[in-house]
């Protein structure tokens, strides 16, 4: 029995280091994507005071992710990894005129946001790692006659800079895609992020601003911040005593910044639930503060409204 237990350990091993192997062989989106693309130089925006001031000056980051607690569950959006063996399902769309129509891979024991009986947004990422595709699902559950059903969903071919259609949603408020925006654990573990990060706002204004394709606010007023905005930490920021972990993570902000992909909790930063998170080191990133960042103005990066391709400069 010892035996057989030690050889299903090694082989759930070799499947999961399997699959992030090639999952690393993907590339997020191309080189040239915006969310790619570091904004270290870009000017910023004519309304980031403003914006800022809407999400609270004293509003502090929130990394809402991390390892186990003391409920036993660790915040943050799993990340399943599939493949052409995965078991594909069809799903019934509350939103289905803004949801891509195809089947979705849903793993046996998948991992939902939140857990089986969470209450949240039920989030499912399926990461094709031999297709390299993407799909994502929102509020996501599963009838008793086996039929999944969810708000909305989208499939994103990681090869292309393709955007989601004008005004339709994803998984994201935003119409954009999570995975590339999530801090994953293997990056930080290997010392450097080399993309924008995810994060969300309490409230929003009916606007949207490129890469975003989709609002989601009854609030008309431009003193509230649009979909899609990116903020950056700015440069004088001392995070030279950070822990490693935060210290990675305040990094990529000040080089890559972050992006606002949905309504939530105001500066919360979206990532993986992993084990190996330091909550104590992550909890660092609290000391950062709304008046630590400005907003960017990415509009002269882009090639065209359509496409998430950023100029190469």
């Amino acid at each position: 029995m010892i035996k057989n237990a030690y050889k299903w350990f090694i082989l759930c091993c070799m499947i999961f280091f399997s699959c992030n192997s090639q999952a690393n062989k993907c590339s997020i989106f191309p080189q040239s994507n915006i969310w790619n693309k570091k904004i270290t130089d870009s000017p910023v925006h004519k309304q980031s005071l403003t914006w800022l001031s809407s999400i609270g000056k004293g509003v502090r980051v929130h990394p809402d992710f991390g390892s186990k607690r003391f409920n036993n569950r660790a915040a943050g959006i799993p990340v399943n990894y599939t493949d052409k063996n995965t078991e594909k399902h069809s799903v019934l769309f509350k939103y289905k005129a803004e949801s891509d129509l195809v089947k979705y891979p849903i793993p046996e024991s998948v991992k939902i946001e939140g857990g089986v009986n969470a209450t949240g947004d039920r989030h499912i990422i399926s990461f094709d790692t031999e297709q390299c595709i993407l799909y994502e699902l929102f509020n996501v559950y599963k009838r008793e006659s086996g039929q999944w059903t969810a708000g909305s969903g989208a499939m994103f071919d990681l090869s292309n800079n393709k955007l989601r259609p004008d005004k339709w949603t994803s998984a994201d408020a935003a119409g954009l895609p999570i995975f590339p925006g999530l801090v994953r654990y293997d990056e930080v573990e290997s010392g450097v992020i080399k993309h924008a990060l995810r994060f969300t706002a309490r409230t929003t204004n009916r606007k949207y601003l490129w890469p975003a394709r989709h609002f989601a606010s009854k609030y008309n007023n431009p003193n509230l911040p649009p979909m899609g905005i990116r903020l950056r930490l700015k440069h004088h920021i001392d995070i030279s005593n950070f822990p490693p972990q935060a210290k990675i993570i305040a990094k990529t902000l000040q080089e890559y910044g972050m992006i606002l992909a949905d309504n939530g909790g105001s500066l919360f930063i979206t990532g993986e639930p992993n084990k190996n998170w330091d909550n104590d080191d992550l909890r660092n990133l609290k000391l950062l503060n709304a008046s630590n960042f400005e907003v960017i103005d990415v509009s002269q990066l882009q090639v065209s409204q359509n496409s998430a391709e950023a100029v190469n400069n």
